[in-house]
């Protein structure tokens, strides 16, 4: 782990500790719409499309942000009813094989995929599943907890990515 991985690891253990349910997904929820309003800046006519072609075109980085959710926020509700975290798979293909869909279509798809995860947090008592931990490849093992906060900052490091999308062909930036 590097020294930027370990600060971001730092912040998800202590500010998973501290909020409270209810409060980490106020927090996910805001960055959520945060991800819409980007993937919404992106010019509809070219969200399947790359700025170049090294890069994911808004198609792939919302297919990334659901096909990590399944993970993420599954391996949550699963800790939280006493199974164990979900099996992680190789999500290029999902993203390389995603179908084509509007922006609105994806977050109206992360949206209900996220009311199932909001629904169960919202109801376990705070420390439920203190000794259960779900792995992420670059953080390391995380409680459903800082788990929860990740998946915060993953919306809104794709919300930049969208938006950095949406510049390249030239839409301005949301307010």
């Amino acid at each position: 782990m590097n020294e930027e991985q370990a600060r971001i690891r730092g912040y998800l253990v202590a500010q998973g500790a501290k909020l409270s349910p209810p409060s980490l997904v106020e927090k996910v929820q805001a960055a959520m719409a945060d991800l819409h309003a980007a993937a919404l800046a992106v010019p509809a006519a070219r969200f399947g499309e790359r700025p170049a072609p090294e890069e994911w075109s808004g198609n792939e980085v919302m297919a990334h942000v659901l096909a990590a959710d399944l993970y993420f926020a599954g391996s949550i509700v699963s800790v939280l009813d006493g199974g164990p975290p979900l099996p992680r798979s190789d999500g290029r293909t999902i993203v390389e094989d995603a179908p084509a869909r509007p922006a609105e279509a994806w977050c109206r798809l992360l949206a209900e995929q996220r009311g199932a995860l909001f629904t169960k947090v919202l109801a376990a008592p705070p420390a439920a599943a203190p000794d259960q931990r779900i792995e992420h490849p670059m953080f390391g093992p995380l409680t459903w907890r800082e788990t929860l906060l990740f998946t915060r900052l993953h919306d809104l490091d794709h919300a930049g990515q969208l938006q950095k999308i949406a510049t390249a062909f030239g839409a301005s930036r949301p307010a």
